[in-house]
C-alpha cells in the first residue's frame, strides 16, 4: 500500500504534477506572486540582518560591531522581557529576568550605549518590540538627533504587532483598543516625520512558533495584517501612504517547497487584500518581508546538524523571495548563540548569495508543476480560515 505524503499543514503531495500552470505575470507586477521587484536580488540581495541582544548593552554593542565586521548589512535588536513590557530591570517583577531573552533598555543613556560607535544613518535597524514600541522608537530617532541624522533618511523596522502577542506570545499590556490606538499613532506620525521607516513587521513568526502550520501562520498574520489596514483607515489615513510602510515577518521550517509556496502566495494574498480595501499605488499593495529560520526546528542533541537545517530553510526563504534574513546559530538550542555559531549563520547567508547561482534569475522556481500547484493550494487553504 502506498504511503500518503503530505506536507506539515496537510497538503497532500502527489507522486508526480503534470499540469502546467497558467501563470503569465512577470515579477514586479501585480499580485507579485513572483517577486515585488523586477529585477530582485539581480538588483541587490535581501538584507543579512542578523538578530541579537543579550545582558547590558555593552555587552550587545560588543556583539553588533562583531556582526557589523563579519559583514551583516543590518541589524537586528532584541530586548529583554522587562524592556517588552515597560519594567525597569529595577523593578521586582523584573528580577530573574534582566538581560536574559534580549539586551535591557531602561534610558535613553542605555540605547546610546547600544549603538555607541554605529552612525544610525548608515544602516537599518529592527527591534523586535511590540507593547513598548513607542517608547523604544522615541528613544532611537532621539539618538538619530543627537547624531545629527536626517531622519527623512533613517530606515528601519519597528514590531510594534500587538495581535499576535494577544494570539502567541503574551507580552502585551494594554486592551487591543487602546493598543491599536498607539500602533496607529506610529503609523501617523512616521508617515510625516520618518517617511522612510517600516511602521509595523506583521509577524507570522511567532504564531509558527506556537504551534501553528504553515498554512495558519499565513492565514492568521494576513487577518491581522488586514485589522490594522482597516484599524489605520477607520483613523483617516490614507492606504497609498501608511500601507507603503508595512512589512511582515515570517518563519521558515524545514518543509522545503512549503515554505517557498507559502512566501509566494503571501505576496498574491496581500496584493488582492490591499486592493479590496482601495490601495492603487503599486507600493501599497506589496508585501515585503523579513525571513527568521525556525527556532523550534533545531535541537540540543547534535547541533551542528542544525547548519544543515538553517541552511535549508535559509535557501528555501531566498527562493521564496525574502527582503532580509536572519540566519539562527547552530547552538541555539543550548545558549544564546557563540560567536563561532553566528558566524556559520551570516556565512550561511552569504554562501547561498555569492557562490550558489539562485540570485542569479527572478523566481527560478516558478513554471514547476508542483510549485505553482502547491502556492495555489497553500492560498486555498488559507483563505478558509477567512
Amino acid at each position: 500500500m502506498a504511503v500518503k505524503r503530505i506536507t506539515t499543514s496537510g497538503i497532500e503531495i502527489t507522486e508526480v504534477y503534470t499540469e502546467p500552470s497558467k501563470i503569465n505575470e512577470l515579477p514586479g507586477e501585480f499580485p507579485y506572486t513572483r517577486g515585488i521587484q523586477k529585477d530582485m536580488y539581480r538588483g541587490k540581495p535581501w538584507t543579512m540582518r542578523q538578530y541579537a541582544g543579550f545582558s547590558t548593552a555593552e555587552e550587545s554593542n560588543k556583539r553588533y560591531h562583531y556582526l557589523l565586521g563579519q559583514g551583516t548589512m543590518g541589524l537586528s535588536v532584541a530586548f529583554d522581557l522587562p524592556t517588552q513590557i515597560g519594567y525597569d530591570s529595577d523593578h521586582d517583577l523584573a528580577e530573574g529576568e534582566v538581560g536574559k531573552v534580549g539586551v535591557a533598555i531602561d534610558s535613553l543613556k542605555d540605547i546610546e550605549v547600544l549603538f555607541d560607535g554605529i552612525q544610525l544613518k548608515d544602516i537599518t535597524t529592527s527591534m523586535t518590540i511590540n507593547a513598548t514600541a513607542p517608547i523604544l522608537l522615541a528613544m532611537y530617532i532621539a539618538l538619530a538627533k543627537k547624531q545629527g541624522a536626517d531622519l527623512n533618511q533613517l530606515s528601519g523596522t519597528v514590531q510594534n504587532d500587538i495581535l499576535k502577542e494577544y494570539a502567541a506570545r503574551g507580552t502585551y499590556i494594554y486592551p487591543p483598543a487602546p493598543s491599536m490606538r498607539l500602533i496607529t499613532d506610529v503609523f501617523e506620525y512616521c508617515s510625516k516625520e520618518l517617511p522612510k521607516w517600516n511602521t509595523i513587521s506583521i509577524s507570522g513568526y511567532h504564531i509558527r512558533e506556537a504551534g501553528s502550520t504553515a498554512v495558519q501562520e499565513l492565514a492568521f498574520t494576513l487577518a491581522n495584517g488586514k485589522a490594522y489596514l482597516v484599524a489605520a483607515q477607520s483613523k483617516g489615513l490614507d492606504i497609498n501612504v501608511f500601507a507603503k510602510r508595512l512589512s511582515f515577518f515570517f518563519n521558515c521550517h524545514n518543509n522545503f517547497f512549503e515554505e517557498i509556496a507559502k512566501f509566494r502566495a503571501a505576496r498574491r494574498m496581500w496584493a488582492n487584500i490591499t486592493k479590496q480595501l482601495g490601495a492603487t499605488d503599486p507600493g501599497a499593495q506589496k508585501l515585503r518581508f523579513h525571513t527568521q529560520t525556525g527556532g523550534s526546528t533545531l535541537t540540543a542533541q547534535q547541533p551542528l546538524n542544525n547548519i544543515v537545517r538553517v541552511s535549508t530553510q535559509a535557501l528555501a526563504a531566498v527562493l521564496g523571495g525574502t527582503q532580509s534574513l536572519h540566519t539562527n546559530g547552530y547552538d541555539e538550542a543550548l545558549s544564546l548563540p557563540t560567536e563561532a555559531a553566528v558566524a556559520v549563520a551570516l556565512r550561511t547567508q552569504q554562501i547561498i548569495a555569492f557562490e550558489t547561482g539562485v540570485t542569479d534569475t527572478v523566481d527560478p522556481l516558478a513554471g514547476s508543476y508542483f510549485v505553482e500547484a502547491l502556492t495555489n493550494e497553500l492560498e486555498a487553504a488559507a483563505y478558509i480560515y477567512k
